[in-house]
């Protein structure tokens, strides 16, 4: 431990690095320096911009925690002045790649963004460099500011000033999407907890998909970080999300990257990601394949007159058939459920008020509008929560010409059963 008043001690202060190419800052016996995380584009397979932080020797030249810097800092009431040094040590370290293009990313203190002429100073930094101020990207931790007013009004000054705002550590404690509303940053990182419960939890990993879409179409851009795998990596892909970062890309640095280092990466990812997926259709087509043919004979029997229990007898033997109903061509229900002659789960016991559906619509559900859509045709839909049981389910249908006029015939099938057996 150092101590807090060290003889000859000097505030922080900006300091040339080895032959003046790389700045430094000296602070309380430590040497402060920045590296430079790439983030990369998915679809450009190149980066697109740095995440900066810091990094500190000791005296004796062993690396040690940045944390202890600010730390120290925080004793001494230096905090705030600690923290632009930071920020002027990332800017001139950035500046020095010589990059026309590329975002520097910077992590904001939330006591940094309170302060009113916080953003002048910044602004007034990039200018001694001639910076533009869209070149920033100024991280904002999800939990800073609260709900206030205020806090908002200083993220949207920033904003009106050419930074970019991300809104840093989505997903974390007790995010809200209300958040994401009210700031309107322009980018979202995704807090890394959610990419790590997504790796234990396939039914984590099965809605993050919807996350990043409703992110999308709420107008802001997702970055995933912490991608420490090809596991991770491709979980992020099939997420659909715009950015990248992590050590499986590239290790933070003092120097900037090589332009097109990612490229093959990014290529070998997405082959990598192709078979993934094509794997698990293969999969998922022969787990339901009895299914399908189960259906296909059971429209059959019911083009011939028979009637819905008798035409589905067969469907609801196999094991993970939840139940067979039966739509008319405006997607009403037609009687009630048919039920496989197992005894009711508990779950099941617990959804009751649910479970009986004779005369309901089901116009808007997708196995309706496409088997609607190509008569004759078993159409499966993805895993989706189940209004009956609330449990995931895939939903096999198929459109019949009958007797009584155009009806579909469906069968929805236990998905966490049949998943958790795989």
């Amino acid at each position: 431990m150092i101590d807090l008043d060290p003889p000859g001690f000097q505030p922080p202060r900006p300091m040339a690095g080895d032959a003046g190419l790389r700045r430094t800052v000296l602070y309380g016996g430590y040497t402060v320096f920045s590296v430079f995380a790439p983030v990369f584009s998915v679809s450009h397979r190149r980066a697109i911009g740095y995440h900066a932080s810091l990094r500190a020797h000791d005296e004796q030249g062993r690396q040690v925690p940045s944390h202890e810097v600010f730390t120290q800092a925080a004793r001494r009431g230096d905090l705030l002045e600690m923290g632009r040094l930071a920020e002027s040590l990332h800017l001139g370290n950035f500046h020095a790649f010589d990059s026309r293009d590329e975002w520097l990313f910077l992590s904001l203190h939330p006591a940094a963004l309170m302060d009113t002429s916080y953003g002048d100073a910044l602004l007034a930094g990039l200018k001694a460099l001639g910076l533009m101020p869209q070149r920033v990207v100024l991280e904002v931790p999800e939990q800073a500011g609260g709900e206030t007013t205020r806090f908002a009004e200083i993220i949207d000054a920033l904003r009106k000033s050419g930074f970019l705002i991300s809104l840093d550590g989505f997903g974390a404690k007790h995010s809200n999407i209300d958040r994401v509303w009210n700031l309107r940053p322009d980018i979202v990182t995704l807090d890394r907890c959610i990419l790590a419960q997504a790796s234990q939890h396939a039914h984590i990993e099965r809605v993050l998909p919807g996350l990043v879409s409703l992110l999308h179409e709420s107008g802001q851009l997702v970055l995933m970080g912490g991608l420490a795998n090809e596991r991770d990596a491709l979980i992020a892909l099939e997420c659909n999300v715009d950015f990248v970062q992590g050590t499986y890309f590239a290790a933070p640095s003092t120097e900037p990257l090589q332009a097109q280092a990612a490229a093959s990466l990014m290529d070998n990812l997405s082959a990598a990601l192709r078979e993934r997926v094509a794997a698990r259709n293969w999969a998922q087509a022969t787990r339901l394949a009895p299914y399908v043919t189960a259906l296909e004979q059971a429209s059959e029997q019911r083009a011939a007159g028979a009637s819905l229990t008798h035409a589905s007898a067969a469907l609801l033997t196999l094991s993970d058939t939840a139940r067979c109903f039966l739509l008319d061509h405006t997607g009403r229900q037609i009687g009630d459920n048919v039920l496989p002659l197992r005894r009711t789960s508990l779950r099941a016991r617990r959804f009751r008020p649910l479970l009986h559906s004779e005369g309901a619509s089901w116009a808007r559900r997708p196995y309706f509008i496409e088997a609607m859509r190509t008569p004759g045709q078993v159409h499966l839909t993805p895993p989706y929560l189940s209004i009956n049981e609330a449990h995931l389910c895939i939903t096999a249908s198929i459109a019949v010409e009958t007797g009584q006029g155009m009806q579909v015939l469906c069968a929805d099938i236990n998905w966490d059963a049949a998943a958790h057996r795989v």
